[in-house]
């Protein structure tokens, strides 16, 4: 039967999570310590205990050689004749160990056995922690909130407690002592004072673990999970793929009247969930990643760099963009690509800029336009427009906006730009009518040639018709005499 000693070993080993080996161990190593420092002595000791009657010996081991010459190291070395004395047979090269009393050890030496023991099975504890849970990193465990200190939480995991700092917490989320939660372990430091578990209640992983557990297309990979962006107390976007034809995967994730997602967005204290159908072309599933904003166009502009660039409705844009660029920026992280979002207006308005530059751009001066006056002028010059361009381009509200122009200026304004651009139509077509129109005399000569041509074809046709009316004649004489001759 095993000592109350080892008894209270296998006790203890069993809270801490350990081998009673290395406690046994620990001990051991303790007394001999402890013997070690009341003899001052450095001898190679060692302590042995006893698990049947739980009596803790230590001895001394020395090495056996054959004669003084060889001894090198007096401490732990013993020639074989001292050696055959104490046990007679004893060879040479092998250890001969030599009792140690250990009655006479008091409190301090006690004292020094209890402070190794419990640095031993620390250290032991340590190595425990780190190897049940430095290969589970990412994985989603059932904690209970063991205590708040500060910011931070801890959690109790069973065998090790985990730290959950407030980076990693959620803003909706509050906790309270024995609640129990489901955490991602997202690493194990091994620091100076043993392994820390790090938790987090942020991660996506947590997420993913939720739709796992509520939905059975995802549990049976009849559903994937293809990317997924959070951002914890905020909003979460999933993109998901079915693999049969017949499954619709958003539908499968939101549940009958939205239970599945409902169950999931309570776990995470009402964190909102955009759903969306996962697809291969970047295009389609970038429009898809925007919502709810209705996008009007996706292009690519640089696919090596994974740049896109997403055209809007101006009334779209703020609600694409979301708040605080919320809406977009995991958008971008879904696709892993970076998203350019511009509203119409704004493409427009670079397209112009762009054509302008290509054809270098017309700037006429503002002060070509003599009808403005120069108090007009000089007030448009103030408020930086230089180019009649510039001019034209305004609207009316913003001319109105300009220190010193009213109604009346602004349709002054209108009038003159309109004259302006008047003359240079009217001057571009009278060029093109007079070079369209041939001149008089070129009329006149054509005039002429086509008279010559067609007097000329008149008598060439009449000659042919004045010789057939003279054939026809002749002809008709001749039957007339040959009928009086019969």
């Amino acid at each position: 039967m095993a000592s109350a000693l080892y008894q209270s070993i296998e006790l203890l080993s069993r809270e801490k999570g350990i081998e009673p080996n290395i406690v046994v161990g620990a001990v051991e190593e303790a007394i001999a310590l402890a013997t070690r420092k009341y003899y001052k002595t450095q001898e190679n000791m060692r302590g042995e205990l006893n698990k049947d009657t739980g009596e803790i010996t230590a001895y001394v081991y020395k090495t056996v050689v054959a004669d003084e010459e060889q001894i090198e190291d007096p401490v732990n070395q013993i020639t074989l004749a001292e050696a055959s004395e104490l046990a007679p047979g004893v060879e040479v090269g092998s250890e001969i160990r030599i009792y140690r009393d250990t009655t006479p050890l008091g409190r301090i030496a006690a004292q020094l056995a209890k402070q190794v023991i419990f640095q031993k099975v620390r250290e032991a504890e340590r190595d425990t922690v780190f190897q049940e849970y430095a290969h589970r990193e990412k994985e989603v465990l059932t904690a209970t909130v063991k205590r708040i200190e500060g910011q931070d939480v801890i959690f109790d995991l069973g065998k090790a407690e985990a730290r959950c700092p407030k980076r990693e917490q959620s803003r909706l989320e509050q906790f309270t002592v024995g609640e129990r939660v489901r955490v991602v372990l997202i690493k194990v430091d091994r620091a100076a004072k043993g392994p820390q578990v790090i938790v987090s209640r942020a991660a996506p992983e947590l997420v993913t673990n939720l739709f796992q557990s509520e939905v059975p297309e995802i549990y049976d990979n009849t559903v994937i999970i293809k990317a997924i962006a959070r951002e914890a107390g905020e909003r979460t976007k999933i993109a998901v793929q079915s693999r049969d034809k017949d499954v619709d995967p958003v539908g499968a994730c939101v549940g009958m009247k939205g239970m599945r997602v409902q169950s999931i967005i309570r776990e995470l204290r009402g964190e909102k969930i955009d759903i969306i159908e996962y697809s291969d072309e970047i295009t389609t599933f970038a429009e898809k990643a925007l919502q709810p904003a209705k996008v009007s166009r996706v292009s690519i502009t640089d696919l090596g760099e994974k740049q896109l660039e997403v055209i809007v409705d101006d009334t779209q844009l703020s609600l694409a963009i979301g708040k605080k660029g919320q809406n977009v920026r995991l958008a971008a992280k879904l696709l892993g690509w970076k998203i350019d979002i511009k509203s119409e207006e704004e493409k427009r308005q670079e397209v112009e800029q762009q054509m302008q530059a290509l054809s270098g751009g017309p700037s006429t001066p503002i002060e070509q336009v003599t009808e403005l006056g120069d108090s007009i002028i000089q007030k448009l010059i103030a408020a930086g427009i230089t180019t009649v361009e510039g001019l034209a381009d305004m609207t009316p509200e913003q001319l109105e906006e300009i220190p010193g122009i009213g109604e009346k200026t602004l349709e002054r304004i209108s009038i003159a730009v309109r004259h302006y651009f008047g003359h240079f139509e009217e001057g571009e077509g009278g060029a093109a009518a007079t070079a369209e129109a041939p001149a008089p005399e070129a009329e006149a000569e054509t005039g002429s040639e086509a008279a010559e041509a067609s007097a000329t074809e008149t008598v060439e046709a009449e000659a042919p018709a004045a010789e057939t009316a003279a054939e026809e004649e002749k002809t008709e004489q001749e039957q007339a005499a040959n009928e009086d001759g019969a």
